[in-house]
């Protein structure tokens, strides 16, 4: 026990390849009966969806900079993906690249719109631009298939081998652990650091030397990017997308990942996914007196929402704490008692 203890905190990361390892477990456990096909889809809907919300999080919970066009990168990125793979027939890595790199161009010129606009007009602007990608999706039906929607298939590696669903849920796993690290090391080294520092003041921030410019441009580049991202593993894990699904609903839902979970922890997207997206699917609608009300997700998000903002401002994960200080006290009064059993 205290070697796995050392491991752990050798790299507080170490943490995140854990749980990547116990999820990649969940399509071993539908083998063997502990799961259904179902849950299955849910809990990918949740990595995608966590993997949206870590880039909202660098962006607002970080950064001080709000987005509510979240919904339209990811779509972007989805119908991209399922274009360059299925009508132009690029590989899988090639077409992933091209379908984060457009959104992310996107986002580096909303980037510099925020120089000029911020708080609520910068929300505004960035639903705007959802509202247009959106449109673009309805009208572009030789891209996007229309209102009838994009088909894609599961991942195809080198144009050879295609995955199915139980090996794309371990890639998906596999993408959720590395951009969990990759964005851990580089908030807890300057860029978070100027992150913050520019979400507190922006004037502080410039009389410190900190680029406004740089570091905006930096946060709305990797929310759009891992937004797209999302998208393509959205994509290619339900393989089907339809315009209506990119709507604004979409991208407060990503808000509510965020605040439910806890601003500023990168493991509280997760946590939000799974309460805002999988909680309502695996639990709510498996309670028969309340399974046959419509908009209960909604509601039940809603109803979350306040309840955090009320009594846990910084997201559900502060609800480990106590249980964290009880442990931590639990084996203080351990160490007591056995030092004094020694002296005796």
């Amino acid at each position: 026990m205290e070697h796995i203890k050392k491991i752990f905190n050798t790299k507080p990361y170490n943490y995140y390849i854990f749980f990547g390892i116990l999820l990649s477990l969940a399509p071993t456990a539908q083998q063997l009966g502990l799961l259904n096909s179902s849950t299955i889809i849910v809990l990918g809907t949740v990595i995608f969806y966590s993997v949206v919300g870590v880039g909202l999080n660098v962006l607002l919970g970080y950064s001080g900079l709000i987005s509510l066009g979240t919904a339209g990168f990811m779509g972007l990125g989805s119908y991209m993906a399922a274009y360059l793979t299925v009508d132009m027939n690029l590989p899988y890595f090639l077409s992933v690249i091209i379908s984060v790199s457009i959104p992310l161009a996107v986002g580096l010129v909303i980037g510099l719109i925020s120089l000029r606009i911020q708080g609520y007009y910068l929300a505004i602007a960035t639903l705007g631009v959802s509202e247009i990608l959106k449109q673009v999706f309805i009208e572009m039906d030789t891209l996007t298939g229309g209102f009838s929607g994009k088909s894609a298939f599961y991942p195809k590696i080198f144009g050879l081998l295609e995955l199915n669903r139980q090996f794309t849920f371990i890639g998906m796993s596999i993408v959720l652990v590395l951009i969990l690290i990759f964005s851990h090391n580089f908030i807890n080294a300057r860029t978070g650091r100027a992150f913050l520092t520019m979400r507190g003041s922006e004037s502080a921030a410039k009389a410190m030397g900190i680029n406004l410019l740089k570091y905006k441009l930096t946060a709305f580049g990797i929310a759009t990017a891992y937004a797209a991202l999302g998208g393509v593993l959205y994509i290619h894990f339900i393989r089907f997308a339809y315009p209506s699904g990119w709507s604004v609903t979409l991208s407060l839902q990503i808000l509510a990942v965020i605040v439910i979970g806890g601003m500023r922890k990168m493991n509280g997207p997760v946590i939000g996914a799974f309460i805002v997206f999988g909680v309502p699917e695996l639990i709510l609608k498996q309670i028969p007196i309340i399974s046959g009300i419509d908009g209960l997700a909604y509601i039940f998000t809603g109803v979350l929402i306040i309840v955090v903002i009320l009594f846990y401002p910084d997201g559900v994960i502060d609800l480990l704490n106590p249980i964290k200080d009880y442990i931590e006290k639990y084996k203080e009064n351990k160490n007591e008692e056995k030092s004094l059993l020694d002296n005796q």
